[in-house]
């Protein structure tokens, strides 16, 4: 490392170092009138002998989790959008998600049959009582889903992604429908009957050895089917907010009702070296995934949680309890297809909770949607890529930058390094790269310019971050080692 007096540099009083390599401090800042801008002469000085100069202290002797990775979900609506793009916009869009000089996603969901972002309902196997599945087909998949993977994977071939339903085919369920609630009061009727309409706390999935059997061959399936297209479905979890009765495809389970199915389908995934995560949960109760964990047959199986909206009051049970698991944020609560600049500040409010909480991955929810941002269901919805269908455009909305600034730097096997302040300034995640580089992801949520000393060690960097900013700031390895 060579040492240079700080007047040739910046004229600070502090010493300033830099590399012989000539590596340098990267920074950018995104704000609502202007994005990704590139801000330069940020300088790493001696650490600030007042301790209130340092507003934040980032610890890197003490990495936390390890991440994962970034992404987002596909869905039938989403490919739709994409698809009304000419060719060279389209891969453009596609660009911007996945490819490194964009927001480098590398693991994504995507829905086992319809979900609420399809074009209509359907599943793989809906004649009743076929439990040897001799007309399963994925046959729908080939118009949307799978070529908006595969489009994917172009770009990120090492692209990892997992898999969970909405519904199982109506004829394994005890109501009889795909859904568990009525339409919405302005939407058409899903036609729901009174017979048929499903609450929390109750398993709607019919709890006999047959069925269970018959869908954990069903998943096997599935996987099967999408590996013959070159899509590797990693992972699995077996029912999407398992508490909620939707108007959309949806199913209740209770704990116990999925531990009695989990066996069944690990069975089946460990033919296709698939893994098992327990959710999604989207109840704020750690003892919802402890119930399966208890269960000697099930617990074995299960290899992660994936937590989503009301999960959320759970993370830092679920941490404590059980420190090694590994913890995804699965769905990006997902607005009202506004795509403003509040939600955005909301957006990194989640964020910040899910990775001090010990999350190891995060996604956004619809990737793509038209610029109406309606779910098959008559649910507005924000989105990273907003698709004006009629003109064949499109534009990265305020979530996509936010999104950009974590995953276009943190690289998957970055650990979560603590970035606390005693001075309540607590608007920061930090990452260390495999490489040893430092990522710090901050925000100055104030209407003016606000200057932030944050020590590494015993140096420090004191960035005047912009007015109402995001920012990433990456620090080469070569100048913490």
């Amino acid at each position: 490392m060579k040492f240079l007096g700080a007047a040739a540099l910046t004229g600070a009083a502090s010493p300033v170092f830099a590399t012989a390599t000539g590596a340098r401090i990267k920074w950018v800042s995104t704000t609502p009138n202007t994005r990704w801008q590139d801000q330069s002469g940020l300088a790493l000085t001696n650490a600030d002998v007042s301790m209130f100069n340092r507003h934040v202290e980032v610890a890197l002797d003490r990495p936390k989790q390890s991440i994962t990775g970034f992404g987002g979900a596909f869905s039938e609506r989403g490919w739709d959008a994409l698809s009304a793009l000419p060719g060279r916009l389209r891969t453009q869009a596609l660009s911007d998600l996945f490819a490194d000089d964009g927001a480098a996603f590398n693991i994504c969901r995507t829905p086992i049959a319809a979900n609420d972002i399809a074009r209509k309902w359907y599943s793989y196997a809906e004649t009743p009582g076929d439990f040897g599945l001799y007309k399963f087909s994925t046959a729908n998949d080939h118009a949307t889903l799978i070529p908006y993977i595969k489009s994917a994977q172009s770009i990120r071939p090492d692209l990892k992604v997992w898999a969970s339903p909405w519904s199982p085919p109506t004829w394994m369920k005890t109501n009889g429908h795909y859904a568990m609630a009525y339409s919405w009061s302005d939407q058409p009727s899903n036609g729901m009957t009174p017979e048929q309409l499903g609450k929390e706390g109750q398993d709607y999935f019919i709890q006999e050895d047959k069925y269970f059997d018959a869908y954990a061959r069903y998943f096997r399936r599935y996987v099967e089917d999408y590996a013959k297209e070159g899509i590797k479905i990693g992972t699995v979890m077996p029912q999407n907010e398992f508490n909620s009765a939707q108007p959309f495809p949806s199913c209740c389970w209770t704990p116990q009702g999925l531990a009695r199915f989990i066996p069944f389908l690990g069975r089946e995934m460990e033919k296709v070296g698939t893994d098992i995560f327990f959710g999604t949960l989207e109840r704020p109760s750690v003892d919802m995934l402890s119930a399966v964990m208890n269960d000697p047959k099930a617990g074995t199986y299960i290899k992660g949680v994936g937590i989503q909206w009301g999960g959320k009051g759970a993370l830092e049970d679920i941490d404590k309890r059980y420190p090694d698991m590994p913890i995804w944020g699965t769905e990006q609560e997902c607005g009202r297809g506004t795509n403003d600049w509040h939600y955005t500040r909301y957006s990194w409010d989640l964020i910040k909770r899910y990775f001090n909480a010990g999350t190891n991955a995060w996604h956004y929810w619809n990737m793509a949607m038209p610029v109406d941002g309606l779910t098959g269901w008559g649910w507005p919805q924000n989105a990273l890529v907003s698709v004006d269908t009629k003109r064949g455009t499109y534009r990265l909305t305020n979530d996509y930058w936010l999104m950009k600034h974590l995953s276009a730097w943190i690289k998957p096997g970055a650990r979560f390094i603590p970035a606390t302040s005693f001075l309540g300034f607590e608007n920061q995640l930090a990452f260390r790269n495999p490489d040893g580089d430092l990522i710090i992801v901050i925000q100055n949520d104030l209407a003016t310019p606000h200057r932030v000393g944050i020590a590494i060690g015993g140096k420090q960097i004191t960035p005047s971050l912009p007015a109402d900013s995001f920012n990433t700031i990456l620090i080469p390895a070569a100048m913490i080692a």
